[in-house]
């Protein structure tokens, strides 16, 4: 028999919550096959068996919280640890005479593990819905012929209906009062509660943290991108052809976003205790949002790297976080963030720091506008707004103003990104 330890993850992060069980009990395992998907605070890891053998055991459910070093599972060899998991559910259930015929019917090991003779026989899957609507599952009919709940039962269910019978094969000690819906939750108003996933709960922490822990302010600026649109349009197809990546926006603004951080190193620092520590090096967080909220991969070393490898690197990030791939050193160790709003259609917008960080960048949608090019001629030119925002312990405003502007110049003349950026 061997354990299923929950491994060490990173530095920051302690504990997790089981996503989804990839092996059910008395299923095959081979060494290095995954037995569980984990949820932590930044990204999803995938927890492997180190024996072959047998999962004899879950000792949690989904949805339940695990902690670094705690067992979460027992893999064990041939077939007697398969039919271990039945036989502990047949010893605590000791059915009566007349319910030794319902006691034959294969219920998950996790039932047996609660010790209660009328917990309704539920999947991992129906259990987490529930958990996440706020059901009762004892509360839930089905249709299924043995009384096992299913996904689509708790899906279709409604809580402000009578709650059913439950079916006791021997009469059952009386059950404690359901807790009262809220006031808010009146039928002719109907609401919709969803637990809010471990990394959104991580993400809203940490933004109020931001804002209870850093005096930030934002400053704005405009930039014209007529420069920037030309050059691509002249070089888009052979940038393409010779780099088999597009020629995009975000390698103009990281190389852009370098140069200024070398004139201005305090946006390029974080405090730690009473010393600033000022970073030279230079890893841009491009923030990317995915299903489960905004995630902030980091492109390493951005200045060494041409366009075309900051353009790989980004979409190769952003595929990651899209299908949950990232690792939690993709991650951390950033130096200071870039976030595009303007892929979604906003104008402006104040970013919130990416903390430890004291500066992140806001682009927004570029629109045409009417733009003085001197006291007689107006022209129509594609506008951006730029939005940063800084922490004021460490950066003064004249910095937050000329980084900014250091910002604007380097893309209006996007030649010079390849001398300063």
């Amino acid at each position: 028999m061997a354990e299923i330890i929950v491994p060490e993850l990173a530095e920051s992060i302690s504990e997790g919550t089981i996503a989804q069980w990839l092996k059910q009990p008395g299923d095959q395992v081979q060494k290095g096959e995954y037995i569980v998907e984990l949820e932590t605070d930044k990204v999803n890891v995938e927890i492997i068996s180190e024996v072959d053998g047998i999962l004899s055991k879950q000792l949690f459910e989904e949805g339940d919280t695990v902690k670094v070093g705690e067992a979460i599972a027992v893999v064990g060899e041939g077939a007697e640890s398969a039919a271990a998991p039945a036989a502990e559910v047949k010893a605590s259930a000791e059915p009566a005479p007349a319910a030794e015929a319902a006691a034959e019917v294969p219920v998950q090991s996790d039932e047996a593990q609660t010790g209660s003779k009328h917990k309704a026989i539920a999947s991992p899957a129906a259990r987490k819905l529930a958990r996440e609507k706020g059901i009762n599952l004892d509360a839930v009919p089905t249709v299924d012929p043995l009384g096992r709940v299913r996904v689509q039962d708790v899906a279709s269910f409604d809580s402000s209906q009578p709650a059913a019978p439950v079916k006791a094969e021997s009469p059952a000690p009386k059950a404690p009062a359901a807790a009262q819906p809220a006031p808010a939750d009146n039928p002719a108003k109907p609401v919709e509660r969803v637990k809010m996933s471990r990394r959104r709960q991580t993400i809203a922490k940490r933004l109020v943290e931001v804002q209870h822990t850093a005096a930030m302010l934002t400053t704005f600026n405009e930039v014209d991108m007529t420069a920037i649109m030309n050059l691509r349009n002249r070089r888009k197809d052979a940038f393409l052809k010779n780099n088999d990546v597009k020629l995009g926006f975000m390698s103009f603004f990281t190389k852009a976003v370098v140069g200024a951080l070398k004139q201005f190193p305090l946006l390029n620092a974080e405090i730690q205790g009473d010393e600033l520590v000022i970073k030279k090096f230079y890893d841009v967080g491009i923030a990317v949002s995915a299903e489960d909220g905004l995630v902030v991969p980091v492109v390493r070393d951005a200045d060494k790297l041409t366009f075309a490898e900051i353009e790989k690197e980004i979409g190769h990030l952003a595929n990651k976080a899209r299908s949950k791939k990232l690792a939690v050193s993709d991650l951390t160790g950033g130096t200071f963030t870039i976030t595009n709003g303007g892929t979604f259609g906003s104008l402006l917008s104040t970013p919130i720091l990416n903390a430890p960080q004291v500066g992140i960048l806001g682009m927004h949608k570029i629109q045409v506008r009417p733009v003085a090019i001197d006291a007689e001629r107006m022209e129509n030119r594609p506008m951006m707004y730029l939005a940063l925002s800084y922490d004021h312990r460490i950066v003064d405003g004249k910095e937050a103003v000329s980084f900014l502007v250091k910002v604007k110049d380097l893309l209006e003349d996007p030649e010079s990104l390849l001398l300063e950026g």
